[in-house]
Formats: structure tokens, C-alpha cells, sequence
């Protein structure tokens, strides 16, 4: 049975304007790998409701999970949970539980539950919680989707407290050999390799070293021992090649 598919979706303009670098994308890569969940497409729009509820609405029909960051903060452009809601077609509004949360902290940490700060408990009806234990705002779920915070500390915080709760499949296991040869010279033979494998994934990465050319070999699938003769075969297809 094939692993369970997720997407992303990266809302936020700094982040297509090259001001801000996205890591949140890297680190759930990583978290979703590990606990068999395939992340299969990320697409990033900026802050405008129709771009987001569109994407939003394809990525949650092509996928079992769809994991957003960014845009539910207490600024005026932070407009993520209003878009969520629309995509999702229900209302709005500040709730009880959320109110509590963030009343809490900032009672902790000395500050006021302004008007601005208010914003972050505005959850779209029907969706549960997402625990924040950085800041305290919450994250939500509705129906597929996992609305996160953007900070990567915070989101890093969300996706552990969503993980355990999610079903996933075999761990994608992975190898990796460093030829030093050009990619012209190894596409034939590891194009055949992969056709005789194919339930594993090839991919290669080349790379320019002190002017001589050469490529990274990845080999990706969940079963353990299938990679193993792989890589055996691999090896065998380029001597002196570096594991």
C-alpha cells in the first residue's frame, strides 16, 4: 500500500520577494520522510486571499494532508485563517478556547490581549487546535489541512505536536554514491538500472570540483534490502565511485 501524499503551502510575500529564506519546507521534508508521509508538492503564493484559497482548495483535493505556514499573526496582512475559512466555506470568528489560551500568556509574560493580539484566536468553525508551546497562538485543523505558524521555531513546535497524531507508512530509507564522472557519461547505464528497479527512486545531483565534473546519486525506497542490491549493482557500474 503506498505511503500517505502531504503537500505545503507557504503563504507570505517576503518570502517570494527573496527577503525572507523559507526553511519551514526543508524541516517538514525531513519530519514527513521519517514518518513515511510523502511530501509531494509545495507551491508558495503571496499574501492575497484568492491566491490562497485557490491553491488551497486544489492542494487539499490531490492530497491526504496539506501542511500551510505563514500568515496567522495579528497583523493587518496576516489573512491566512480568513482564506482557510472561505476555502472552507464556514465562518469565523474569535473562540472561547483560543481566547483562553492566548489570554493566559499574555497575563504570564506581562503583556495586554490588545485588539491586534485578538486576532490569533479568530478560528474558522469545525477546526481543532494546534498547540503553540512557543508563544502560545495556536495553530488549527480543518478537515485536511494543518494551519501553522510561519516563524520556523514555532512551526518546527506545531509539526511535533501534529506528527503523532498522523498514520503514516514504511520510512523512506536512502543511499546515496559520489561519481566522478560526468552525468553525460553515467545517464544511460543508470537510466537501465532504474528501469530494472523500478520501485525505487534515482535521482542525480551533479556537482563542479576543483574543474573536474561529477554527480550525486540518490537512491530512495522502503525496502531495505531492494536498496542494498541497488546500490550493489550501482557500484559495480562505476568502480572507484565514493558511498
Amino acid at each position: 500500500m503506498p505511503n500517505p501524499t502531504a503537500a505545503m503551502l507557504v503563504i507570505g510575500d517576503e518570502i517570494l520577494s527573496g527577503r525572507t529564506r523559507d526553511a519551514n519546507m526543508h524541516f517538514l521534508a525531513g519530519a514527513l520522510t521519517g514518518h513515511g508521509i510523502s511530501l509531494q508538492e509545495v507551491r508558495i503564493v503571496m499574501d492575497d486571499h484568492a491566491a490562497i484559497v485557490a491553491a488551497l482548495n486544489a492542494l487539499r483535493a490531490g492530497f491526504d494532508h496539506v501542511f500551510t505556514s505563514g500568515g496567522i499573526g495579528p497583523t493587518h496582512d496576516d489573512i491566512t485563517a480568513d482564506a482557510v475559512a472561505a476555502a472552507f466555506a464556514v465562518p469565523i470568528d474569535v473562540r472561547d478556547d483560543a481566547r483562553a489560551i492566548l489570554a493566559e500568556r499574555c497575563e504570564r509574560v506581562g503583556i495586554d490581549l490588545n485588539e491586534a493580539r485578538l486576532r490569533m484566536a479568530r478560528i474558522p468553525q469545525g477546526a481543532t487546535l494546534i498547540d503553540n508551546p512557543v508563544s502560545g497562538a495556536p495553530g488549527f485543523r480543518i478537515g485536511n489541512v494543518y494551519v501553522m505558524a510561519g516563524v520556523p521555531n514555532i512551526f518546527q513546535a506545531m509539526v511535533a505536536s501534529v506528527l503523532p497524531t498522523l498514520t503514516g507508512g514504511a520510512p523512506l530509507l536512502s543511499q546515496s554514491l559520489r561519481v566522478n564522472r560526468a552525468e553525460g557519461e553515467i545517464a544511460g547505464p543508470l537510466r537501465d538500472l532504474a528501469a530494472e528497479f523500478d520501485d525505487l527512486s534515482f535521482g542525480s545531483y551533479p556537482f563542479v570540483r576543483d574543474g573536474a565534473y561529477g554527480a550525486n546519486i540518490v537512491v530512495r525506497g522502503s525496502d531495505g534490502a531492494r536498496l542494498d542490491a541497488a546500490m550493489v549493482r550501482l557500484q559495480a557500474l562505476f568502480p572507484g565511485a565514493i558511498r
